[in-house]
């Protein structure tokens, strides 16, 4: 059964659930699960014996991201000193249809799956599935695009400091002036991730009235944001910085194709936007969340059906570096296509959570 403990009033009522709460300093590795500003709730459930049957239920297909999230998870998985924890490991995409990831997660649970790890499509959808994971017992992590739900664990990057305090703050420094125009390029509409990273986007800016911005929808894909940005540029002429969730070598593909001229830009981590900016030397910041989310989310599933205690909501690091500070084969790999994630894991959360290039190119990606 989960036992979830909110260190609040309502302490008391809860305090039934589990005899000796443990203090957030006493969760599982709390140096990588790191609970989110003003989290004071503990997810825990009663131990039992592995090893464990475990899915990976991801949404959004045909990304390149979600795909070396995959091959993260099979590679970790893989190594020997995890694969004793793991009788079953199942992995597959649902696409963008909610009903159809939840139809999935739904057949995880019937099917007896002790753990199912998840990038929500949508963060409001779950509320059902996850009263009926509750009642079967089996563990549900939420991840990367999170659930709006704390009756399961959710690992994310803390959004809005994400794209505000970190990438745009860092590309307003950046400009010549903090003036004129600079175009937003959004993801996935209706995903939490992207609302999340506006409105941070929106907090920097805010502090700034001679910014105009203008907003477009790449939907995280490189093809669509070079689209999108070349036609901006089409109707609006010349911006004087550009901001980027993901799929952000789209924007320098369009600035060079355009003509535009070099301005500030602030992206993902995908090893060609990452190579552009320092072959260009295209001022800017290459902001991170790492497709190693998928194994570190797998691995507090294992410790949750251990008996560990995780804080209801965890955020993790945010690996970033600016165009002045980047070098080949740390921060871009020459040898390693465009689409490759440069930020392979996090190191901080131990020494199983740092992927090789060599390691991740040898797992597929697909459904198994």
């Amino acid at each position: 059964m989960l036992k979830t403990v909110a260190r609040s009033a309502s302490f008391a009522v809860m305090a039934a659930l589990i005899a000796a709460p443990p203090a957030l300093a006493e969760t599982f590795m709390p140096d990588c699960y790191v609970p989110a500003a003003g989290v004071e709730t503990i997810i825990k459930y009663e131990r039992r014996e592995g090893p464990y049957r475990i899915a990976l239920v991801n949404g959004h297909t045909g990304i390149p991201w979600r795909e070396q999230m995959i091959k993260s998870v099979k590679a970790w998985a893989a190594r020997p000193e995890q694969a004793r924890d793991i009788a079953e490991l199942k992995v597959i995409s649902t696409g963008s249809d909610v009903a159809a990831q939840i139809a999935a997660i739904d057949n995880f649970i019937q099917a007896g799956y002790d753990a199912i790890a998840f990038i929500a499509v949508n963060p409001t959808a779950f509320g059902a599935v996850i009263k009926r994971a509750e009642r079967a017992g089996a563990v549900l992590v939420s991840f990367d695009n999170p659930v709006d739900s704390e009756k399961v664990l959710r690992i994310t990057p803390e959004w809005t400091t994400f794209e505000g305090e970190i990438k745009t703050q860092s590309v307003v420094d950046q400009m010549k002036q903090p003036k004129g125009k600079v175009l937003e390029v959004r993801g996935i509409q209706g995903n939490s991730t992207d609302r999340d990273r506006h409105v941070g986007l929106e907090r920097v800016l805010a502090n700034y009235p001679d910014i105009e911005v203008i907003e477009v929808v790449g939907n995280w894909d490189t093809g669509t944001v070079q689209k999108v940005t070349a036609d901006a540029i089409a109707v609006h002429g010349q911006f004087d910085a550009f901001i980027c969730q993901h799929g952000c070598r789209g924007v320098t593909n369009a600035m060079e194709a355009t003509g535009h001229p070099i301005v500030p830009v602030g992206g993902d981590a995908e090893n060609g936007f990452v190579k552009a900016l320092a072959a260009r030397n295209i001022p800017g910041i290459s902001v991170s969340t790492s497709p190693g989310q998928g194994p570190v989310a797998i691995r507090a599933a294992i410790a949750l059906l251990q008996g560990e205690a995780l804080p209801a909501t965890v955020n993790l690091p945010t690996p970033n570096v600016k165009t002045a500070d980047m070098n080949p084969n740390v921060n871009y790999f020459p040898d390693e296509p465009d689409t490759f994630e440069t930020v392979t894991g996090y190191g901080s959360c131990g020494k199983d959570m740092v992927f090789t290039p060599d390691e991740l190119n040898a797992k597929s990606a697909g459904n198994n």
